[in-house]
């Protein structure tokens, strides 16, 4: 018979399993993000200061601003942070707040639905090496995410340019 102590342990040794280990970031805060979408270069900056910049893929369509759902395209302006997940099939994720209200009358106006679920994220094992690969979200290797996951507060704002 199992005691009920040892049934208490192993659900404790069994969460413990659950979700991605974040780290910890006690840096300055990151206040921008800046996205070059023609170089391939994300930069974290605070205030001007550059803390940190990544290389990236894109979309399977990285030129030009995303438009509708399924274009493969990125978006391109000025946005948010809007929401983590540590849970994420990309390893984790940072949401955008794409898509804005001028995104969604112009998606509108053309009959056209805007899609949405942007992120930054990680990279697939599957998927490396694979250049430009997402459906319009922004791939950073794994460890990378790591870092970026734990500099990025909700809020921050983000610029993405062309």
């Amino acid at each position: 018979m199992i005691s009920r102590r040892s049934m208490m342990v192993g659900a404790a040794l069994g969460l413990a399993g659950c979700g991605a280990a974040v780290q910890q970031y006690t840096g300055p805060q990151v206040t921008r993000i800046q996205v070059f979408k023609g170089q391939r270069t994300m930069q974290l900056l605070h205030q001007n200061a550059l803390l940190k910049q990544y290389n990236f893929d894109l979309g399977f369509a990285p030129v030009g601003h995303k438009v509708h759902e399924g274009d493969g395209r990125t978006p391109e302006g000025a946005y948010r942070i809007d929401r983590r997940n540590p849970n994420s099939r990309f390893h984790l994720s940072l949401g955008i707040s794409y898509p804005n209200a001028s995104d969604v009358a112009y998606a509108r106006s053309k009959g056209l639905d805007p899609g949405g679920d942007i992120f930054i994220h990680g990279t697939p094992e599957a998927w490396l090496g694979t250049p430009d690969w997402t459906w319009g979200c922004i791939a950073v290797k794994n460890h990378e995410m790591d870092e970026i996951y734990a500099m990025v507060e909700n809020d921050t704002k983000i610029f993405i340019y062309a």
